[in-house]
């Protein structure tokens, strides 16, 4: 299960809340050790039309599609 969480000042580190929903469905109880793994979101924002190509977007998604009809 993933989701989102904002990183915030705790003391002197940094820490995330889990959504009680995340916790109840684990069975997460206080002193259980789990493994996390970080995936920084990103910011496409700025790459939106930096793709230089010939191809019209729907040409873009029909050669892309072809790999799914297989």
């Amino acid at each position: 299960m993933a989701f989102d969480a904002k990183v915030r000042k705790w003391g002197n580190s940094l820490g995330i809340v889990l959504p009680a929903e995340f916790v109840s469905s684990q069975g997460l109880r206080e002193n259980d050790v789990i493994y996390v793994q970080i995936v920084k979101k990103a910011n496409l924002e700025k790459s939106f039309g930096i793709l230089k190509t010939k191809m019209t977007g729907q040409q873009f998604k029909d050669m892309v599609r072809k790999g799914w009809e297989s």
